[in-house]
């Protein structure tokens, strides 16, 4: 899950972060306001996405008066934001971050994250800030350091010192990055984070460290035990089918093909996916119904697959373990009789009573076609969505 940045900058100031003075706004008016109780002689209008890239697609503008500060806020308020890591739909602007302009000496990388290799949580920093953190490993790997936190031992200063006197830092600076250091340790573990991002962190021209900007991605699974957190979500910011499908107990992602994918299993999802695009096709959506699936939750995900106007061919791959094939089959026919499916449907089952499930599906004159294994499965789908 993500959080927007004026409410990562809010924890921070609870965890010991500085980050500059700012509030967020959700009109024009307020915002010009903001400015105003701010003081200082600029200000920084910062559209509120779950996105990076804004600054370069006009979502982060400099303002020298209260009334330009209006005027930035006129033009970002209720517009779609297109940046590179959205869709081309972009995503809603519905509130923004004002903050006063500090001058700025140099500009840092600082985030904290979970290795998976080491299965440790990991520091990386970089002198390099304000780039994207891939495009510098690229190209200067050298100018990355990285510390492995040992989960007994927790954050030690030497390893924030080590991160400190690599950045350049001297005197009192070394100490406040190992504030920053483990206010941001301690956020991540209170939190159930799995990614606190500050780039840039800056150094000021009198030598203060600061947070610019913030992100954080917290574990999905376990949000749940965060009241606090799950009540920063903003549906606004993610795909109204995939919130939908969170209701359903279904995992649903929006892709851009025309063939509707229902698969048991994250991992069958995806081989069916691979397949489809290895035949020739383009999948719609990646979708797990999980292995307990039912009639409820059939019905449900075939809703979110036909309310995208791009399917023209539905490919549902079934192992049936914990549910049997005709159990599973009988639930499909229901499903497709209920929802009203008139794109062709193409089922696959393996498992057990499977052979009993394929009976189910033949002859029903549903527009339903049932096929023995995967392979034939993939090519009978994406011949089906080009016939359309």
């Amino acid at each position: 899950m993500n959080i927007h940045e004026y409410q990562a900058k809010q924890l921070f100031q609870q965890y010991g972060i500085p980050v500059p003075d700012g509030k967020q706004a959700t009109t024009p008016d307020s915002a010009g306001l903001v400015a105003q109780d701010l003081g200082g002689e600029g200000w920084v209008v910062k559209a509120q996405v779950h996105a990076g890239g804004r600054g370069k697609v006009g979502g982060v503008k400099l303002a020298k008066t209260p009334a330009e500060v209006v005027e930035f806020s006129k033009d970002m308020l209720g517009k779609r934001l297109v940046t590179i890591q959205t869709d081309s739909a972009g995503l809603p602007i519905h509130s923004l971050l004002i903050e006063k302009i500090y001058p700025i000496k140099r500009e840092l990388y600082l985030s904290v994250l979970v290795d998976r290799a080491s299965e440790r949580i990991i520091f990386i920093a970089s002198a390099a800030g304000g780039m994207d953190i891939e495009t510098v490993a690229h190209e200067a790997p050298d100018q990355i350091i990285s510390v492995q936190v040992h989960p007994a031992a927790g954050l030690q200063g030497y390893q924030c010192r080590k991160v400190a006197y690599t950045l350049g830092l001297k005197g009192s600076q070394v100490k406040a990055l190992g504030k920053i250091m483990q206010g941001m340790y301690d956020l991540f573990l209170a939190k159930d984070a799995s990614q606190i991002e500050i780039n840039p962190l800056i150094e000021t021209h009198s030598g203060e460290l600061m947070a610019l900007d913030a992100k954080i991605n917290f574990d999905d699974n376990a949000v749940v035990i965060h009241p606090d957190i799950l009540a920063m979500k903003d549906p606004a910011q993610e795909d109204d089918k995939e919130n939908e499908a969170q209701q359903f107990g279904l995992n649903y992602i929006t892709l851009e093909g025309n063939i509707g994918c229902m698969v048991n299993g994250a991992g069958l999802a995806m081989a069916t996916m691979d397949l489809v695009k290895l035949k020739g096709g383009l999948p719609a959506n990646f979708l797990d119904v999980g292995g307990g699936t039912n009639i409820e939750k059939v019905c449900e995900a075939f809703k979110l697959i036909l309310s995208d106007k791009s399917v023209k061919a539905v490919l549902v791959n079934i192992f049936g373990g914990i549910v049997q094939c005709d159990v599973i089959a009988s639930g499909i026919l229901a499903a497709i009789e209920q929802v009203h499916v008139t794109v062709p449907v193409v089922v696959r089952l393996e498992g057990t009573n499977v052979e009993q499930g394929r009976a189910l599906l033949s002859n029903t004159g549903l527009n339903i076609y049932a096929a023995d294994d995967l392979a034939h499965a993939a090519e009978q789908v994406v011949a089906l969505a080009e016939a359309l």
